[in-house]
């Protein structure tokens, strides 16, 4: 396994359309395994492929916090089901480091995918894990969060200040 280089905003990979993926194969393999370990070393909790160059429909996922087991969650060529409810709340990328924004997304995702044996499953997650998969899934059709963040990105610091004073 390897940690690979993140793709920042300005890079025109992150707006490409990605291929899906036909076969497992060990280079996939290979991809999946250092697109985790390339996400936990950057502390976050989700990572698309396209993230670390690699135009291919795959994403990475674990809500679990840093106290808690890991919870690892792998979706190839994934597609949103449904959608229900919103909530709107900070939001920030691997791939725009040092910056969040106000993004208001769906409280509940259900997504069809296949998994690393390349058998079809779903998904459903609420609050945190279906922001994830709308914005990791996002990311494999060449979308990032600030195309739909409400008002200006700001420095975690600057976020924290704003929730202070509200």
């Amino acid at each position: 396994m390897a940690i690979r280089r993140i793709r920042e905003i300005g890079d025109p990979i992150l707006n490409k359309q990605c291929k899906s993926v036909k076969e497992m194969t060990p280079r996939v393999q290979e991809l999946i395994d250092d697109m985790f370990e390339t996400m936990y070393d950057a502390n976050g909790v989700g990572l698309a492929a396209p993230q670390v160059g690699i135009l291919k429909r795959i994403v990475v996922i674990d809500c679990a916090g840093s106290e808690e087991e890991p919870d690892p969650i792998v979706l190839i060529n994934p597609e949103i089901l449904e959608t229900d409810g919103e909530q709107t709340g900070q939001e920030g990328c691997l791939s725009v480091p040092g910056k969040c924004g106000i993004v208001t997304r769906p409280m509940y995702a259900k997504v069809r995918a296949l998994n690393e044996e390349m058998e079809e499953y779903i998904v459903e997650g609420e609050e945190l894990l279906a922001r994830a998969l709308c914005h990791e899934i996002d990311h494999l059709d060449g979308h990032l969060y600030t195309e739909i963040v409400e008002g200006d990105l700001m420095t975690p610091e600057e976020a924290a200040e704003r929730a202070e004073e509200t």
